[in-house]
């Protein structure tokens, strides 16, 4: 396939994990996309996978915790290569702060919402003008079982901030419906990537998690690769009348009318 030959996509926090395989789905399908990240080495290893298949992928190292950084990287983006017809606002997470809501700080707050929120409002600032101007644009957020129906191991801070993520994205796609810009979210449940990995063994036991497994009509975990189909789908022209829509990908586990 190769929905998106002649696109610019944009991904955050995409040096590894999630947002690396979103990036590297939608370069298969032809799209030109730019990875952002922090983490140098990451980003390194990435472009030398994408190089080695023939990719059109490029890397740009850049703080998401910092306004200034990320205005001048989409600065760049937009003077270099006339900026993303699609943007993932993957960047987010627990970050590893405390599970249980007594035990969060502010500090604990303030971290989450700014990466799992505030980033991605500065990110869709930064390129949105661009995609008014060319009449079009893509915009999927990602979101969470857990901003939908709460968590098991993802302490109150994580939920609130994928909420507000959701209610954001039905704003935006009001607002810019009307400029040929779609937003909609993505909210996976637990998806086995080493990080997550990582957070269910501190967090739950085999018993706890066994169960968890059990819960989901599908017997499985998601797959990088789950999320990555349903965005690439969302991201694509044929998916022009899906607007402010919310897309469970969890397998069944939580279940809306």
């Amino acid at each position: 396939m190769h929905r998106f030959e002649g696109r610019r996509a944009l991904v955050t926090a995409a040096g590894s994990g999630l947002g690396r395989g979103v990036g590297f789905r939608l370069a298969r399908e032809g799209a030109r996309v730019s990875l952002w990240d922090r983490d140098v080495e990451l980003l390194e290893a990435a472009a030398k996978e994408a190089a080695a298949e023939g990719l059109s992928i490029e890397i740009q190292i850049v703080d998401m915790l910092d306004a200034n950084a990320i205005a001048a990287a989409a600065r760049e983006l937009e003077e270099n290569s006339g900026g993303p017809d699609v943007l993932v606002n993957n960047i987010g997470g627990s970050l590893h702060t405390p599970f249980k809501f007594l035990e969060q700080s502010d500090g604990d707050w303030e971290l989450v919402m700014a990466a799992n929120v505030t980033a991605c409002v500065r990110t869709t600032r930064a390129v949105l003008p661009g995609m008014v101007t060319r009449g079009y644009g893509r915009i999927i957020n990602m979101g969470s079982k857990a901003g939908r129906f709460g968590s098991l191991f993802a302490g109150a801070n994580y939920v609130a901030s994928k909420g507000a993520m959701q209610a954001f994205t039905l704003q935006i796609a009001q607002e810019f419906g009307p400029n040929g810009i779609t937003c909609n979210s993505v909210c996976p449940g637990a998806v086995v990537t080493p990080r997550v990995e990582r957070l269910l063994a501190e967090r739950q036991s085999e018993e706890e998690r066994r169960r968890v497994l059990e819960s989901i009509p599908v017997r499985r975990h998601g797959q990088v690769e789950d999320i990555a189909a349903a965005i690439a789908y969302i991201a694509s022209e044929e998916a022009g009348f899906v607007n402010g829509a919310t897309l469970d990908v969890n397998g069944g586990q939580a279940m809306s009318i």
